[in-house]
């Protein structure tokens, strides 16, 4: 099926190719994803919107001696590939698999490890400073999308780049928009004649004899700018200090090649503007972008149908009807997400209540600090964020939000292991990282009730707040109908045992209760991180051996850090076990059996209950 493709392995196998076979190899390299992404899942329209421009890229760089960076990481597929990855494409994102991002220790091709955006331009920038020093004449090329440019990163990047004397070629992949008319022939021809050494010579030529003649020479850069502005939007990067050129057809070898192999000779900053498709050449993909940007999986031959129903609501589902109910009643509610509309459940509110819905970009940072504002001016943010791209905001979480006591409430989605998007994309840290705030009260839900209570009580609250929960779906508790709240700060006993006391927050409640059937332990739901349920814990130490907290965050200034000081304070000889996630990063895989392997399920509490008491036998 793949006859062009079985005789490459590495790239420089793929240099060894007439250039006119490349279109060839293009084709087979897309069927290729389509086939296998189906097989594993993974994220598939990214990825077939730049199968041409990482053909292109290994065929003119001389990977991986020169360095290819890539922004996010879910585009590079096509790059796994095509460096000796193509037999692990089978075992994508599960247990001992591949990766679904860039990562230094799986190959030498991933010269950076990613899973968050707009890093690149940053890394590349150093690694390019680094070859300047070290005398080195490898090239640099930073690959980043018109989404993570939104971010304040890339620019800040840019800023610096275009002042360093360093070698960059950062390449722009526009797919937010069709490929327009001005990207046609005349566009080719500019983009190859304004990357061509000719032209760069003569301009560098120009520099020197005009720099006697000021006038002159700004008149000459004037014109050059303007002229340049009339085919392309490339002002902006052009004032940064970069040589722009674009944009152009990035689906195109016949314009990509060449193209690239002349922004390989020159020296300096440089940005080249590439449009591509996402989807591209997967017609349903093409159709529905973000139906198949994430993909479970599918039939590659009749692509993603609908499931028949029935099944149980998401927690993030929960979040976004809540979001809507609580719209219809308070009119002060804003809804705000930074570019994940809908990974975090804002579609329906995106579409009933538009001027209250605000997607600002990947732009963590600018969502807080804009949610903060809207809060000094009585309104009621709320912050649809997943937990691993929190971290990204803390400053202003702390400086602009509790410090100033704002009611900012956060709706933090993917607490706890996220399964296939491994260790970038869990949330891992959140409690740690929120609990030692002022001000901020937080709480995590035990099933989809509770959860849409806990949504309403920090709704309610006049100060900082912080509702986490797991992805994907819950127990499958009953939901009530109205916006009812739980009484702050306060847990609850959910069965009576002897000795030992498992104190369970969040989604680790479930196996905690199945455990304490079988040692016959009490069993708390803790439900708030901050403030604690100090009064319960003390209740429950008095008549118990042994507490052992039980979270789905790390161990290491979690829950069971403010549980021990509580006992501390209150010099309270009880013994504590602290469960959770252990001091390194946790890899992809089936989240169930990740929990498993991390003693997290019931089977792992009670052999580390009965491990601790056979000690102090």
């Amino acid at each position: 099926m793949f006859p062009l493709l079985d005789t490459l392995r590495l790239p420089a196998d793929l240099r060894q190719l007439e250039i006119g076979q490349l279109p060839q190899l293009a084709k087979e390299l897309r069927d290729f994803l389509v086939e296998s992404v189906a097989k594993t899942g993974g994220h598939l329209s990214s990825n077939l919107g730049t199968v041409e421009l990482t053909v292109a890229l290994h065929y003119v760089f001389n990977t991986p001696e020169d360095r290819l960076i890539w922004d996010v990481g879910h585009q590079t597929y096509a790059h796994k590939v095509l460096t000796g990855r193509r037999e692990g494409m089978s075992r994508l994102r599960m247990k001992d698999g591949i990766a679904g991002f860039p990562r230094r220790s799986e190959s030498e091709y991933d010269t950076f490890g990613v899973g968050h955006s707009s890093t690149s331009i940053s890394a590349a920038l150093g690694m390019a400073v680094a070859a300047r020093n070290k005398g080195e004449e490898r090239r640099v090329v930073a690959i980043i999308g018109d989404g993570a440019m939104s971010a304040g990163q890339a620019f800040e990047a840019l800023n610096n780049a275009g002042v360093e004397d360093a070698n960059l070629l950062v390449i722009l992949n526009d797919n937010d928009m069709s490929i327009s008319p001005p990207v046609g022939a005349l566009n080719k021809y500019l983009a190859r004649l304004l990357s061509g050494r000719t032209f760069n010579a003569a301009r560098r030529v120009g520099e020197r004899v005009l720099k006697g003649m000021p006038s002159v020479l700004e008149f000459a850069n004037r014109v050059e700018e303007h002229v340049k502005g009339m085919i392309s939007p490339g002002t902006l990067f052009e004032e940064l200090g970069f040589n722009y050129i674009g944009p152009i057809d990035g689906h195109d070898l016949d314009s990509l090649i060449p193209t690239l192999q002349n922004l390989r000779e020159l020296k300096g900053p440089q940005f080249l503007h590439v449009i591509t498709r996402k989807g591209q050449g997967y017609k349903l993909a093409e159709e529905d972008p973000v139906l198949y940007h994430g993909v479970s999986k599918f039939d590659a031959s009749n692509g993603i149908t609908s499931g028949k129903g029935g099944g149980k609501l998401t927690y993030t589902q929960i979040f976004g009807d809540w979001l809507c109910d609580m719209a219809r009643e308070d009119e002060r509610l804003i809804g705000i997400t930074p570019a994940m509309r809908e990974g975090s459940g804002l579609v329906r509110f995106a579409d009933e209540f538009p001027q209250r819905y605000h997607d600002v970009g990947i732009a963590e940072q600018h969502a807080l600090t804009f949610a903060a504002g809207l809060a000094c001016e009585g309104m009621k943010p709320v912050v649809a964020i997943y937990s691993t791209f929190l971290q990204r905001a803390y400053d202003q979480l702390i400086h602009d939000i509790a410090l100033q006591n704002l009611p900012v409430m956060l709706a933090i989605d993917r607490g706890g292991l996220v399964g296939a998007d491994g260790a970038t994309h869990n949330g891992a840290f959140d409690l740690s990282y929120l609990t030692c705030i002022p001000n901020i009260v937080v709480m995590a839900p035990s099933d989809e009730n509770e959860c849409r209570r806990m949504l309403t009580t920090a709704y309610r609250i006049d100060g900082p707040t912080a509702v986490r929960y797991p992805r994907g779906s819950g127990p499958g508790a009953a939901l009530s109908p109205g916006l009812d709240t739980l009484p702050v700060g306060r847990g609850e006993i959910r069965r009576e045992g002897k000795r030992v006391a498992l104190l369970a927050f969040g989604s680790l409640l479930g196996p905690a209760l199945q455990a304490g059937e079988e040692i016959d332990a009490t069993v708390v739901n803790m439900r708030f991180i901050k403030p604690l349920d100090r009064q319960l814990i003390l209740e429950i130490a008095d008549c118990h051996e042994l507490l052992v907290c039980i979270e789905e965050n790390a161990v290491i200034g979690g829950a069971g850090s403010e549980i021990a000081r509580c006992l501390e304070e209150a010099c309270c000889p009880t013994a504590l076990l602290r469960l959770g996630l252990p001091d390194h990063f946790v890899d992809h895989g089936d989240t169930a059996t990740l929990l498993a392997e991390l003693g997290l399920d019931a089977a792992g509490i009670v052999a580390a209950v009965q491990s601790r008491r056979k000690q102090n036998s």
